[in-house]
């Protein structure tokens, strides 16, 4: 059986600095790149952060210390009727527009204006119940990061979006989410529905924190589809979760590194994530089935590669086979080495030259 392909998830976020024209060559250069789909976030600022909210670290070193972490957002802001002529710009140039929102009013945007048929929940989100809630009973696929996180978060989290799926119009609760995620229902309409990301929420991620093999822990505890998210320098990461069987690769690009805003440092350039996607495609075809045997590819060397038993020195016919007068040497479509020990002590069956191969 040969693995399905890893979903490729380009992530322009808002590496776009609030222009539409910036968002449109970043979905160019996914395009080029051979991205099955191309990301960008969904908000209202004042939605998602209050005006009094101080930056992260990594965005006080990306953008400086001066202004608050609203400002911040509120510049990076793409209003809907752009996110619209994004969307129709992907579909015309027939790449997948993907955007994860922040908040309830961007799940109904995406959800119930642009159809999307699948919404991306970003691990800062996974504790916010009501947007979970949201996002299932719109009944799209999601796929939910999960940076940040412990295993019982998780849980708790898939219970809401299993109970948003199953029950769209029960009162919710914890209890409600609890038996929802225990369900036969639920846990059906899950393994449908969601995919979970092994997410490291550091920019950069440190690679000692990366943890790759939590991939397999969230196989085992969920059963569900799982990825990566990258948040790493650059592509050799997701490499290696490309061969571990990763169903979805996401990983931040820009068009370049050097631009103002908090995530352009820990992005890749086009040229990077056209290697990037091209190397996962090449570890794909190289991790084939779990069959070992032959290849077509090897069969010609075999005769060529492999040994025969061959005479060391001239052997007169009924001369004995011995230690000193046979050898093993190339090429190998004569007498198997293996029949080495069998042919000792036998006569020869007629006279062979040095360095011919024993046959009979």
């Amino acid at each position: 059986m040969i693995p399905p392909k890893t979903y490729v998830i380009a992530e322009a976020g808002v590496n776009h600095n609030g222009s539409l024209e910036m968002a449109k060559q970043l979905v160019d250069a996914a395009i080029a790149a051979k991205a099955d789909a191309v990301k960008f976030q969904t908000f209202k600022a004042e939605s998602i952060v209050s005006r009094f909210a101080g930056k992260a670290n990594y965005q006080k070193e990306t953008t400086g210390t001066d202004g608050s972490q609203f400002e911040m957002i509120k510049a990076l802001e793409l209003p809907e009727q752009s996110q619209k002529e994004l969307f129709h710009y992907c579909q015309k140039k027939g790449i997948e527009f993907l955007s994860t929102p922040y908040d309830l009013a961007s799940v109904d945007f995406l959800a119930s204006k642009l159809k999307l048929p699948t919404l991306k929940i970003a691990s800062a989100e996974i504790t916010n119940g009501p947007l979970l809630l949201k996002a299932a009973q719109s009944q799209k696929s999601i796929i939910l990061s999960t940076g940040m996180c412990e295993p019982n978060e998780i849980e708790t989290a898939l219970g809401v979006l299993a109970f948003g799926y199953t029950k769209p119009n029960d009162v919710p609760s914890l209890e409600g989410f609890k038996k929802a995620y225990l369900s036969s229902e639920g846990k059906s309409v899950l393994m449908r529905k969601v995919s979970l990301l092994q997410c490291t929420t550091e920019y950069p991620a440190p690679y000692e924190e990366v943890h790759l093999r939590a991939m397999e822990t969230l196989r085992q505890l969920f059963g569900l589809s799982v990825g990566y998210s990258d948040h790493t320098v650059g592509c050799s990461i997701s490499l290696a979760a490309a061969a571990l069987g990763a169903s979805i690769i996401e990983k931040h690009y820009t068009l370049d590194r050097d631009l103002p805003g908090p995530d352009h440092r820990a992005s890749l350039e086009p040229d990077e994530l056209a290697d990037m996607i091209r190397d996962i495609r090449m570890v794909e075809k190289a991790m084939g089935t779990p069959e070992k045997t032959c290849r077509p590819c090897e069969q010609k060397n075999k005769p060529i590669m492999r040994k025969s038993l061959i005479a060391n020195e001239e052997i007169k016919k009924g001369e004995p086979l011995t230690q000193k007068n046979l050898m093993v040497k190339r090429p190998g479509d004569g007498v198997s080495p293996m029949q080495y020990w069998d042919f000792l002590g036998k006569s020869a069956n007629k006279d062979y030259a040095s360095d011919e191969k024993i046959n009979f």
